[in-house]
Order: C-alpha cells, then sequence, then structure tokens
C-alpha cells in the first residue's frame, strides 16, 4: 500500500501532544513495517523557511513530498491526518486520529475563529473520513455525543509515551539534575505543572492550592510552572501578585526534552489539574520517571491514570491542596504512588500504537 501521512505537526522542533504523537507514530511504523511505502505529506508555505521535516531517512520506504501549492498528498491508498486539519485534495481510504474535543467541551477554552475553523475541519472529517481513531475512550465517547458519526467507524488507539525520554534518574544524575535546575532557579524542594498556559489547564487554581498550603506552612518549597505561554497569561499574572507568592513560583517556559526528565524526577509531586485533557500526556511521563501524581477526576486524565494516581475536583482548591499535602507529609503513600506510576506506564509504548494503527491501515487491504 502506498500510505500517505500529513506531518505539518512535526514541522517544527518544539512539539507538543499532537508532534509528538505524529512523529512517534512514523518512527514506530517505520521499525514494523516495510513492505508498504510512505509519503510524509509536509504542507507548507511558499517562503517558509523554519520549518522542516525530521530526517527519517533511516528507513528506505519514506518519502517526503513538501506541499507549497495545496495539491495534496498525491494518489495512495490510504490518506491519514494525525489531527483533524485541511483535507485537500487526497486519494484512497481517509484515516483521522481526534485528540479531543475541546472545542466542544470547553468552548471557553478557544476563540470564536479556532471554534469555527475546527467546526468546519470536523464537519468535513465526519462526512469523509473512512476511520477515525480515538486516543481515549473520553474523546471516543465526546465524538458520538456531538457528531452522527457511525460507532463501527471509530476506534480508540492509545498514545504511547517515549521510556527513552523519560525514565527515573540514577543517584548520580540527580545531583547533576539539581545543579542543572539551580540554572533556571530552581533551588528548593518544588511542586510541578507541566502544560501550556492557559485557563483549561487550570493553572489559576493549582496556585490558589499552593497559596493555602504555603499558608499552612506545610510546604515552604517553590511551584514550577513548564510549559509555553499560551493566552490570558495576564491575569495569571495579576493572581500570583493577590496572592502573595511571586517568590515561590517560577516559569520555566518551554523547556528541552532533557530538562523536562529532570523536572519530573526531582519534583516532590506532579499536579496536573485540568478541566479537560483529550489524553494528557504529562500524566504519563511523570509515570515513567517514578512521580507521584495529583491529576482530575474529570475527562481523561482519571482514565489514563488509572488508580496510580490521587484524582480529585479540579474546581475543588481545598481539595487539591489537601491531596498535595497528603503526598508531601505521607513517605508510604508518596512511594506507594511512585510505584504505581511506573507499572501503569508501562501498559503505554508507541509500539503498540504504531501496530495497532497499521492494523487499521490493513483492514482496507481486505475491503
Amino acid at each position: 500500500m502506498r500510505i500517505a501521512i500529513n506531518c505539518r505537526s512535526i514541522l517544527l522542533n518544539q512539539r507538543t501532544g499532537i508532534g509528538r504523537y505524529t512523529y512517534h507514530l512514523l518512527d514506530n511504523l517505520g521499525k514494523i513495517d516495510h513492505a508498504d511505502e510512505y509519503v510524509l505529506h509536509a504542507p507548507k508555505r511558499l517562503l517558509d523557511l523554519k520549518r522542516h521535516l525530521p530526517d527519517f531517512s533511516r528507513y528506505k520506504n519514506f518519502k517526503s513530498r513538501v506541499d507549497r501549492f495545496r495539491r495534496g498528498a498525491g494518489k495512495g491508498d490510504i490518506y491519514h491526518l494525525p489531527c483533524p486539519d485541511r483535507i485537500g485534495p487526497y486519494s484512497g481510504k481517509l484515516v483521522v486520529t481526534i485528540h479531543d474535543l475541546i472545542y466542544k467541551t470547553y468552548p471557553q477554552a478557544h476563540t470564536p475563529p479556532t471554534i469555527d475553523i475546527t467546526e468546519k475541519y470536523m464537519q468535513a472529517i465526519a462526512a469523509k473520513a473512512d476511520q477515525i481513531i480515538c486516543i481515549s475512550e473520553n474523546t471516543r465517547r465526546d465524538l458520538h455525543a456531538f457528531f452522527n458519526i457511525p460507532l463501527e467507524k471509530t476506534c480508540v488507539v492509545y498514545n504511547g509515551v517515549d521510556h527513552h525520554l523519560f525514565y527515573p534518574l540514577s543517584p548520580i544524575e540527580r545531583l547533576e539534575a539539581a545543579n542543572h535546575l539551580k540554572q533556571l532557579g530552581i533551588d528548593k524542594p518544588f511542586i510541578l505543572y507541566v502544560g501550556t498556559i492557559e485557563p483549561r489547564k487550570n493553572l489559576a487554581g493549582l496556585l490558589e492550592s499552593f497559596a493555602l498550603l504555603k499558608g499552612k506552612r506545610v510546604f515552604q518549597g517553590q511551584l514550577v510552572v513548564a510549559g509555553m505561554k499560551g493566552w490570558m497569561v495576564e491575569s495569571i499574572a495579576g493572581l500570583i501578585k493577590e496572592l502573595d507568592i511571586q517568590a515561590d513560583v517560577i516559569f520555566t517556559g518551554f523547556v528541552s526534552d532533557r530538562q523536562l526528565r529532570q523536572l519530573y524526577n526531582m519534583a516532590e509531586v506532579f499536579v496536573f489539574p485540568s478541566f479537560y485533557e483529550g489524553f494528557g500526556f504529562p500524566i504519563l511521563e511523570a509515570f515513567c520517571c517514578g512521580t507521584a501524581v495529583i491529576t482530575s477526576q474529570t475527562s481523561s486524565c482519571a482514565e489514563i491514570a488509572s488508580k496510580a494516581a490521587l484524582t480529585i475536583d479540579p474546581k475543588d482548591t481545598k481539595a487539591m491542596a489537601q491531596a498535595m499535602e497528603q503526598v508531601l507529609t505521607d513517605k508510604t503513600l508518596k512511594g506507594s504512588l511512585r510505584e504505581a506510576g511506573l507499572k501503569r506506564a508501562q501498559e503505554f509504548s508507541f509500539l503498540t500504537t504504531a501496530k495497532k494503527t497499521l492494523e487499521i491501515y490493513q483492514t482496507f487491504q481486505l475491503i
């Protein structure tokens, strides 16, 4: 078969969730499938010199197709969109991966133009897709709640996690990490949050819970916020000032993979109190590093965490503060969460993601 995969999400080096998914899907398909031909479809503007395809030359059945004039992916048996996007000209069967329905379930997280364009993409996908891959049961439920799509046209294939990138550090590596993190201003025990700074992620709730914790003098360390700025950042700055915790909150901005691994490993606890997630990569990344996790009992967070994390109502700042206090003061609980997280993380791999995705491609050979 000739399988074209849209690679727009991996044309920049700074990759978030969808970019990680697409890159690792391609990399693992290259490892397991040597019979089919893969076309890496790279839509780019004419004068866009900043975006480049990663090097997949190690896989001889991979070919690139840079598309500067919206000509589409070319002839093929399957065209796979790794996320909702403009479909464009294509041939063969259409496979689409849906990561979340945030624009429907949490519309306040998007601007009206973003909602409009996403709805346009989704209506086209609902009409044309031959198979839709959802990355969690929660996303699949949302999809069927909002769109009249036959159940047999959808399935769940979980994301994986990069176990070569996220793992527990050795004692020597922890010493190195402590020295490196000092360069970011992190010189005390810390609670960690990872994610884009935007209202949906509920950083405001975490800040209020952290202030409650500091007020009780249970924890005298720092709160480290690792992630890119999204929107409504100004309100976060005002809240920090209002709570009088400026000296204890560290914003790292976007961090390298190495720094992220160090942050997970060195954190006292990882808190991910998002109101809505389609999957929640940071939960698994923290698990891989042996970090105790507190996350939301809503959307897919509880589904992915299962019984390996403490789950809380993200709207209940007192409950969030109490959960952090529990982990920070109870070494037995912290140790059990660490072990449960490491075990849970082993259930997810991008190799499995690729194998199940390839099985979906192969069903079209039988039709």
